[in-house]
């Protein structure tokens, strides 16, 4: 499964630009891996887990701003089509991956 992040947050205050900091840290820091800006993904090895890091994400929102996020199966994210540009080695599930699970 994956967990898949969207955002789009203010930057105009130094303020806003902590928040955004804060949580772009915390996402990097929880093995979210950045697909393209402000989209960001990670792999869980169920649904409980995904479910489970869903609910860590809402308690580390920032106060302002656009954030969605959306579980998906590999089979799902297998099946995504990149119209311009190429795939990063982040997006490959290999068996090296699959072994940690």
């Amino acid at each position: 499964m994956r967990l898949m992040v969207f955002f789009d947050l203010p930057t105009a205050t130094k303020k806003e630009r902590k928040a955004y900091t804060k949580f772009h840290t915390y996402l990097l820091k929880n093995g979210y891996d950045m697909l393209q800006f402000s989209v960001y993904c990670r792999i869980c090895k169920g649904q409980d887990t995904a479910e489970r890091y869903m609910l860590q994400l809402e308690t580390n929102l920032p106060p302002k701003g656009n954030v969605r996020a959306m579980i998906i199966t590999n089979t799902q994210f297998e099946r995504m089509k990149i119209l311009v540009g190429t795939d990063k080695k982040e997006e490959k599930i290999g068996s090296k991956q699959l072994l940690l699970f």
